[in-house]
């Protein structure tokens, strides 16, 4: 631990590296923390699971997730972000400017820190659930909804929430039909979530029930669903949106940054934690959009705003 760094960037998807680009060519000498695969996040964050990603700039013709990552860290590395590949499991705080980040083999002191390491969609606990992720299977409408897999045929979505509602009613621009599975008899979306939904002829509910499985020839071609009379049959659907939800990865954090009710990291505008030192960008602080596009603009707001700060020491 001889050296001090300017700043340490806590993960590995867009906002991480973003932030990484600014602070480099800012000649602030970030270091990456990016992780090692060894908590199941993959280094470059959930984009990487992303097979076609369409509606980032600069990719008319579009580009696979992993490949969009690799280009994000070549640029990092470009301008001289030095990249560990080691997962953080605590920061502690040394005093006003100065904190400890621990890994479970080094300790790495910096005056700054950017925590940027995501989320986690919640996944259905089904037999062909890994089979058939992004080969039918996705946790986003907006990313993959326009894909011409998704197009014109009829789609399933999962859950009950506000999450669930927008994904259904994004999609029934798109699909043939959409049908809204929920275990219970009512949404639990807010009140006007729910009357668009269910003023959508395009969206069929089908209440007190749960998918249970998924199948089809190499690609999504049925779930089968049962309701609570245990009555189980087969639903042809052509994909299977999952919207039951995000788990912030900030357990690492809990007690130092505030965070809120579902663990997202609460920051001000400026992306500023309640922590003096301390930033927050992308996935892990922002429940609402979830995008590569939003989380790399956050990436570089949070970057101007540490580079400001630094400046001031």
């Amino acid at each position: 631990m001889s050296d001090i760094f300017n700043v340490i960037i806590i993960g590995s998807g867009p906002a991480a590296h973003t932030a990484c680009i600014y602070l480099s060519r800012a000649e602030l000498h970030p270091l990456m923390l990016e992780g090692d695969c060894s908590n199941g996040l993959t280094s470059g964050g959930l984009l990487t699971t992303t097979k076609t990603v369409e509606n980032y700039p600069g990719f008319p013709e579009g580009i696979g997730g992993y490949e969009l990552t690799q280009k994000f860290r070549d640029q990092s590395i470009k301008f001289g972000t030095e990249i560990i590949s080691q997962n953080v499991i605590e920061i502690k705080k040394i005093r006003e400017g100065l904190f400890d980040v621990y890994t479970k083999t080094h300790i790495y002191r910096t005056r700054s820190i950017i925590i940027a390491t995501g989320s986690t969609p919640k996944r259905l606990d089904i037999p062909n659930y890994d089979k058939f992720w992004h080969n039918g299977i996705s946790t986003c409408a907006v990313c993959d909804g326009s894909l011409p897999c998704f197009r014109k045929v009829p789609i399933a979505v999962v859950g009950g929430g506000d999450s669930a509602c927008e994904e259904a009613l994004h999609l029934s621009h798109t699909a043939s039909v959409v049908y809204l599975i929920h275990r219970r008899d009512t949404l639990r979306a807010s009140e006007i979530m729910k009357q668009r939904v269910l003023k959508n002829k395009k969206i069929v509910p089908i209440w007190n029930s749960e998918v249970i499985d998924v199948d089809g020839e190499g690609k999504v071609e049925r779930i089968k669903i049962k309701d609570t009379r245990d009555s189980i049959y087969n639903l042809e659907v052509r994909g299977l949106f999952v919207a039951i939800g995000h788990t912030p990865n900030s357990s690492f954090v809990k007690g130092l940054v505030e965070l809120d009710e579902n663990g997202y990291i609460k920051t001000t505008p400026k992306l500023n934690t309640n922590v003096t030192g301390i930033w927050s960008a992308g996935d892990v602080q922002d429940p609402h959009y979830r995008q590569a596009i939003t989380a790399a603009g956050s990436g570089c707001i949070a970057a101007l705003e540490v580079e400001r700060w630094l400046h001031t020491f």
